[in-house]
């Protein structure tokens, strides 16, 4: 079996570029609602799981080097929901929880994991 690429894995490497693109090369007059508001938060499993597992692969607390597999992609997609939309709006005054990110990752997740899961 081929060994996983993590941050040269093709799905990161592709949301990673989108994500940037949007936040950083497309100018803000050109942004409808969805790109200004959940476009990046797609990307949140398939440009940052892959990065962790490596950290986690790397610190031995993930023994094998494939892809990530849908336990992974689900347990990651909750943590991250809850952190994110739950917990840090009470931290930090200027955030805010929105159902609809959570959707947003959802959505990214299974993109993400269905690709992987065909690797």
């Amino acid at each position: 079996m081929k060994k996983y690429g993590y941050a040269r894995d093709p799905v990161c490497l592709v949301s990673c570029v989108l994500y940037a693109a949007n936040r950083w090369c497309l100018p803000a007059t050109l942004k409808g609602p969805f790109l200004r508001n959940h476009f990046d938060d797609l990307f949140l499993i398939p440009a940052a799981l892959p990065l962790i597992l490596w950290v986690q692969r790397r610190l031995r607390l993930r023994t094998c080097d494939t892809p990530p597999d849908w336990r992974e992609v689900l347990m990651h997609l909750v943590v991250w929901s809850i952190a994110a939309e739950a917990i840090g709006p009470r931290l930090f005054p200027q955030a805010t929880g929105d159902i609809w990110d959570v959707a947003a990752y959802a959505a990214g997740a299974v993109v993400a994991g269905a690709l992987w899961s065909v690797a």
